[in-house]
Parts: C-alpha cells; structure tokens; sequence
C-alpha cells in the first residue's frame, strides 16, 4: 500500500466565520486519516494501548495551507508514509477537494512511546513487517 485515501465531508461544524474550514481542523482530518491507515494495516490504536502499553504521538508537523475549503466540500485525504525510523514514522500528507485541488499539505513525524512513561519505545516488529513496504 504505497498511499492511503480517507475521505470526509465539511460540516458546518468544521468552518469557521467565514465559512471556511477552520485551520485546525485539517489536523484532525489528518490525525483520522493516519488512525484509518494503521487500522487498515490491522492494528487498533486501542490494543496498542491495552495490550502492549504503547501509543503513537504527533512529535512535530509543518503544515501549508494552500486554498479554502468550504462548507459540503467532499474532501480526500490522501496519506504516504515516507520514512520509517526506530521509533518514529514520518508521513506526507495531503487534502484535496476533488481530484486535483490540493488545500492543504503538511508533513507529520509520529512517534511510538511507552504509555507509563512517555519515552519513546521502538516500534513493534509486527507493525514494521507490515508497513516496510511502505516506506
């Protein structure tokens, strides 16, 4: 899987004033679209968390805003992971209405850490087994 697409709708709720997305929103967008991507790898953040005591972590993000979106806009957020690390990830993502028309761009490390202490941990092997050919 070399790039994952999530879609998602504009709510009102998602806009601000003046009836555009409101910027932080595209970070949840965002953070959903990953959620899916791991989830469609086979792994639940939940059970990372239960299970092993583990839990991913945005450590640092650069975000461009490129164009509006707006209120109904049927969006897609498309989602690359371009580097995998010991303990890190590091995704390219993008949110496009329609087909060509891309609003926003950022790139996102995600760090794995153990869940008692907040250090980081190294990624479990059977999660890089199934994700190296992503990277």
């Amino acid at each position: 899987m070399n790039e994952f697409i999530w879609p998602v709708r504009v709510y009102y709720e998602d806009t601000d004033s003046g009836g555009v997305i409101y910027h932080a929103n595209y970070l949840k967008f965002m953070e959903r679209a990953r959620t899916e991507w791991l989830r469609s790898q086979g792994f639940e953040q939940d059970a990372l968390l239960n299970e092993q005591g583990l839990l991913f972590a945005v450590r640092s993000l650069r975000l461009d805003y490129l164009r509006p979106g707006r209120f109904n806009d049927w969006l897609k957020v498309h989602t690359h992971l371009l580097q995998c690390r010991k303990a890190s990830l590091i995704f390219a993502q993008t949110v496009h209405r329609g087909e060509e028309t891309a609003l926003c761009q950022a790139e996102v490390k995600v760090v794995c850490l153990d869940a008692q202490t907040f250090r980081p941990h190294p990624i479990p092997k059977l999660i890089l087994a199934e994700i190296t050919g992503d990277c």
